[in-house]
């Protein structure tokens, strides 16, 4: 996986500012980051809701071997 350093950025930056201009620029950074902040906890909802599925399947199947258990020793 190619990773990013600090010069790729730099020249990413640069090139940006040439093409959406100086004064755009920081609108632009500003609607990016709401973007990605609106990404991330979309994301970080769904995570969520799938650890406390699995955490909800997970006591089912103890109540269900629990209850096997207890009917084998009967």
């Amino acid at each position: 996986m190619p990773q990013i350093g600090w010069f790729e950025i730099l020249v990413i930056v640069g090139i940006a500012i040439i093409v959406i201009g100086p004064k755009d620029f920081p609108v632009m950074l500003k609607k990016i980051g709401s973007w990605i902040g609106s990404a991330k906890r979309y994301v970080s909802q769904i995570q969520e809701e799938v650890s406390i599925n699995i955490d909800d399947d997970t006591k089912k199947e103890d109540k269900e071997k629990i209850s096997k258990g207890e009917d084998d020793k009967k």
